[in-house]
């Protein structure tokens, strides 16, 4: 087939598929051109990897004409507005909020939606002037966002001091049970009230949100500020991530001889590739493409070059070790279950991240000249790989043993990683203890703790949210508002995300 014929059978694949809405079909038009078109060349070697499932480009394209993940300075706007969109310094939370829908209409990322709506309490605490007309104009916002942003990798922030603005966005989240925004909470059991820190496990229980993260931990990623983008991405604001791109290490221990020969040849060359890749389509984002050269967000210092980094995305860590130990001989030795299982993923993990930090790059100043480990979540497609360290679904420990093993992995992933949990409902009437064991949980290294109770609507699928009834509408062929609803089918049917196991406190 060559390239006009692809173009075609694409092209009409979807302005024929019923599924989609007019927004989602004009998305997927708009990425057709992107498969064909190569801006700047991989090295060599790439390829070869590429169709091994070794590495993945994770759909990014060839020409990239912005940052994957951007997170701008949202307070910045909030005190001088924006010249170019005519929009001047908000003096009341009416316009305060009216201010952001016109901002976050602007920002691309990835997804052609904001990632990163910033630290929203603490941007609309200071107009709040009386409680009532805050309740109606916050409610009204999450509303909006929700109906506009079809698409749940919009992430806002909260914490991890409590407010007025962040009880009622609890209270109208609880209330709503919308998938978008996802949210975090910013959590330091040593700053956020622990009656505030319930009511956030309320929700998370109630709708998969707010997660928490190990704020006391991640306040220190980065000189100056952090957010909690996409996912669970960590990354500084008024910058972002240029990319992602992975490495599959069940695929990379499925073309090892043994565990050494993993070590010492199939992870180094990888690493080496996946980097080089990098370098190239930043080099191409910054030099030829348009972002960094005339956008609003750069120019009016929303945004600054020299704040963003690239992402390199880990999935498949268990399955890896499981192949490995099958390879040596001891096939049901398995991560997550066996201390030396455990200890070879050490071992591969330590392995990897001295490959990556030895890799300097000239784009990533503020990661420390490296690229950033990130325990990416997986895609759709994927069949038979964990997203980043997690242990398999089906594979599932104890639930304090759980929390323990995630706490030795997670500070691998400097720029994100996460573990989800589903309980059982019985657990909504006790959110005190789900404070506790989250407590627990940091104290023993984790980073970034979801939850939802079983019978939720709103569940986390493996970083952005859906809704289970969505999902049974477009598993019917009904077209649904929400993007991700599609990838959540695709994870339900390939990575049996409902099958998870349930917990109780």
């Amino acid at each position: 087939m060559n390239i006009e014929q692809e173009i075609t059978q694409s092209t009409l694949r979807i302005v024929g598929d019923t599924s989609l809405t007019h927004e989602q079909a004009m998305m997927n038009l708009s990425k057709i051109p992107g498969q064909f078109v190569y801006g700047f060349l991989p090295p060599q070697g790439y390829g070869k990897l590429l169709n091994q499932g070794v590495l993945s480009d994770l759909g990014e394209g060839y020409a990239p004409i912005c940052p994957r993940y951007i997170l701008p300075d949202y307070d910045l706007f909030l005190k001088k507005g924006c010249s170019f969109l005519r929009i001047d310094p908000p003096k009341d939370l009416f316009e305060a909020i009216e201010a952001l829908k016109m901002f976050y209409r602007h920002i691309p990322s990835i997804t052609n939606f904001p990632v990163y709506l910033g630290r929203l309490d603490r941007m609309l605490q200071p107009f709040i002037r009386d409680e009532a007309e805050a309740r109606r104009l916050i409610r009204h916002f999450m509303i909006f966002l929700d109906r506009t942003i079809s698409d749940s990798y919009a992430h806002a922030n909260i914490g991890p001091e409590a407010t007025l603005a962040g009880e009622i966005i609890l209270d109208c989240d609880y209330e709503l049970q919308n998938a978008t925004p996802s949210i975090t909470l910013l959590y330091d059991p040593a700053i956020t009230p622990d009656a505030f820190a319930a009511r956030c496990a309320r929700n998370d229980l109630a709708c998969a949100k707010p997660s928490f993260a190990n704020d006391a931990v991640y306040k220190n990623a980065y000189a100056g500020e952090y957010g909690i983008a996409s996912c669970y991405n960590v990354l500084p604001v008024g910058g972002g991530a240029f990319t992602l791109a992975r490495l599959n290490l069940k695929a990379a221990a499925e073309q090892a001889q043994s565990t050494e020969d993993l070590l010492e040849r199939v992870l180094p060359e990888a690493v080496a590739l996946n980097c080089a890749f990098m370098d190239e389509k930043i080099k191409f984002l910054i030099e030829k493409s348009l972002f960094f050269r005339s956008n609003f967000l750069v120019q009016e210092g929303f945004l600054h070059l020299d704040r963003f980094t690239g992402m390199f995305g880990v999935v498949g860590l268990a399955e890896c070790v499981n192949h490995l130990e099958a390879l040596e001989g001891r096939a049901g030795v398995l991560y997550g279950h066996s201390g030396a299982a455990d200890s070879l993923a050490h071992r591969v993990m330590t392995r990897l991240t001295e490959l990556v930090h030895a890799y300097k790059s000239p784009y990533c100043a503020v990661s420390g000249g490296h690229y950033s480990l990130h325990a990416q979540v997986g895609l759709d497609i994927d069949i038979g790989v964990s997203s980043g360290a997690r242990i398999p679904i089906g594979d599932e420990i104890e639930l304090y043993a759980h929390l323990r093993h995630a706490g030795q992995f997670h500070p691998y992933f400097h720029s994100g990683v996460g573990d989800i949990f589903p309980f059982e409902v019985t657990a909504k009437r006790n959110p005190e203890s789900m404070v506790d064991l989250i407590k627990g949980a940091f104290s023993v290294g984790m980073r970034y703790f979801s939850a939802y109770a079983s019978d939720a609507d709103v569940i986390r699928i493996t970083g952005y949210l859906v809704k289970k009834s969505d999902i049974e509408k477009l598993a019917r062929g009904e077209a649904v508002q929400q993007d991700n609803v599609i990838w959540g089918l695709g994870e339900v049917q390939n990575s049996h995300i409902l099958d998870r196991k349930v917990r109780s406190l």
